[in-house]
């Protein structure tokens, strides 16, 4: 597994990234053959555009609000909450605000 964060050590997560104006920001936590964890900061109005992914994706908002579009659902987000994106669905993302989120990726391994 690769890991970009120190062990047994208390992180603000609002710390480890630092927002890109008019852009978008992101730092791999951790990342294994089983899946992944990234922290994204994104502008106001900056997002991504429909895509699917292999892998089940939790989306958890630290600040700010942003839309997602899952399978043609649109969902708000906000502080606090949590968004499941399944894998192989289409979805998309857009930042209402300025937003911090963490996104955990996991993908089911043959046993």
């Amino acid at each position: 597994m690769s890991v970009t964060i120190p062990a047994a050590e208390a992180l603000s997560l609002h710390a480890l990234i630092v927002p890109t104006p008019q852009g978008i920001a992101s730092r791999v936590l951790a990342k294994a053959t089983g899946g992944g964890a990234t922290l994204f900061a994104f502008d106001a109005g900056q997002g991504l555009s429909e895509h699917t992914s292999p892998f089940d994706a939790f989306v958890l908002v630290l600040e700010g609000s942003l839309h997602l579009t899952v399978a043609g659902v649109r969902v708000n987000a906000t502080p606090g909450t949590i968004v499941r994106l399944p894998a192989n669905v289409s979805h998309a993302l857009e930042a209402e605000e300025p937003v911090r989120m963490l996104l955990w990726m996991l993908r089911d391994l043959p046993a």
